[in-house]
């Protein structure tokens, strides 16, 4: 299986990043830079988080969207979180 490439993560992390928006409701206000932030970040907390409980290196293009999915969710989750507290 070919690794994935820049351009690849970039797209992932975009469609992973507003896959994520879309369920935590964010979507209206980021663009579409910031899904593919949220999403490449996400990538990283998720291959971070997953990495301890998985192998993420043999994962393929669907394991690699999920993870992002999931690691953006979660940094959504966390901005929501810390944006509700102040205001």
């Amino acid at each position: 299986m070919l690794p994935l490439g820049f351009l690849g993560w970039i797209i992932i992390g975009g469609l992973a990043g507003w896959a994520g928006s879309k369920i935590m409701g964010t979507d209206e206000q980021q663009g579409i830079l910031m899904n593919i932030v949220v999403g490449v970040l996400g990538g990283l907390v998720g291959g971070m988080i997953l990495g301890l409980l998985l192998d993420v290196n043999s994962g393929g293009w669907i394991f690699s969207f999920v993870t992002c999915l999931l690691g953006a969710i979660l940094l959504l989750w966390i901005y929501k979180a810390v944006k509700g507290r102040t205001t």
